[in-house]
């Protein structure tokens, strides 16, 4: 479909400078523009691109101050990156949507699937389980026996959710993940190890996304939870009876150890590793690859490290880690004065 950049300023509510008919029909990053495409400037790193791209529009933030005229027609919002997502979010919504229940996939006789459902070829709906209205579940997908799924979900090929798990309402799954496979629980005894049976649940609530190949595992009792609005990148292990807070974002991973129970609003790097039995507090900010042994308890904080510690202290700390070798050599030089003094 085409629009123009007038229509498109009036969905974002930004301001047109230059043409208001320029059409667009599709997408383009700023420095791989073309002639009918929208594309967006929010990091101050690509503005030399602006002034030769040849995308039709761009989307600019209300501040940037152009240093040389411009041939593409500018919308001016007040944040970009933003806008360029509700585009982006009405432009998958337009796409048409898969319908249907495929002859070749197989579906319980006690199962229940709302209308306006897909269902894909090979896939499998378990005994009691429950499809929400709306939901599409891809080729090679595993629902397991009593799984609840809610309305407007989507399972990409070879998800598999295991018995008992529940779903709320738009709930995406990317290809792989593996929702309430065993935590990891054995007890040692003298010939090895014996298994301690997982007879929880994996509870995701509404509005939650989780990447390809991310397993969250199930509860030993009660549930793993993963509250309202989490936002889990690929390969990402959550262990059994964890919880993560309302809007929380990991990047690809992270792992977190079992019975941890993190707080809302928080955001993660990649490779945080959290220990087991601890509290991450609400809105706390974790730099890539840190470590977290001991609970945080204040709310707010940005850590980094490992073991991880405020991050102002961790970089101060950096900056004298670098200067150890000379730090070494001048003690040493001290040291050898010092004894120089003391034999005279």
């Amino acid at each position: 479909m085409e629009f123009t950049a007038k229509q498109i300023a009036e969905f974002i509510q930004g301001r047109v400078e230059g043409n208001e008919n320029a059409i667009v029909s599709t997408f383009a990053k700023i420095e791989e523009g073309k002639p009918g495409a929208i594309s967006f400037l929010s990091n101050p790193k690509y503005t030399h691109y602006l002034y030769e791209t040849k995308s039709s529009v761009v989307l600019v933030n209300d501040d940037l101050q152009l240093e040389k005229p411009v041939s593409t027609t500018l919308i001016r919002v007040a944040n970009a990156y933003e806008s360029v997502a509700q585009l982006l979010q009405l432009y998958e919504k337009m796409k048409p949507r898969k319908s249907g229940i495929d002859p070749l996939a197989s579906i319980a006789p006690t199962a229940k699937v709302a209308d306006n459902c897909y269902v894909g070829a090979f896939a499998v709906i378990g005994e009691g389980a429950i499809v929400g209205e709306g939901s599409q579940i891809y080729p090679h997908a595993v629902v397991g026996d009593g799984v609840s799924i809610g309305k407007e979900c989507v399972l990409y090929p070879n998800v598999t959710v295991y018995q008992g798990c529940k779903l709320g309402n738009n709930v995406t799954l990317h290809a792989g993940a593996v929702i309430g496979s065993d935590g990891f629980g054995f007890a040692p005894n003298a010939d090895g190890y014996d298994k301690i049976p997982q007879i929880g649940i994996v509870v995701i609530e509404d509005n939650v996304e989780i990447g390809a190949n991310t397993c969250i595992d199930r509860s030993t009792m009660g549930a793993t939870v993963i509250r309202k609005g989490v936002k889990l990148d690929n390969l990402i292990q959550v262990a059994h009876n964890v919880e993560i807070g309302s809007n929380t974002v990991m990047a690809a991973q992270c792992g977190v150890a079992g019975s941890t129970k993190v707080g809302q609003w928080c955001m993660f790097g990649g490779q945080v590793g959290m220990a087991g039995h601890i509290t991450i507090a609400d809105q706390t900010h974790v730099g890539a690859q840190a470590g977290i042994t001991n609970t945080v308890k204040a709310p707010g904080q940005t850590i980094i490290g490992s073991p991880a510690w405020d991050a102002k202290g961790f970089m101060k700390s950096a900056a004298v880690f670098r200067r150890l070798p000379d730090m070494y050599q001048k003690i040493n030089e001290l040291q050898r004065q010092i004894e120089e003094l003391k034999s005279k």
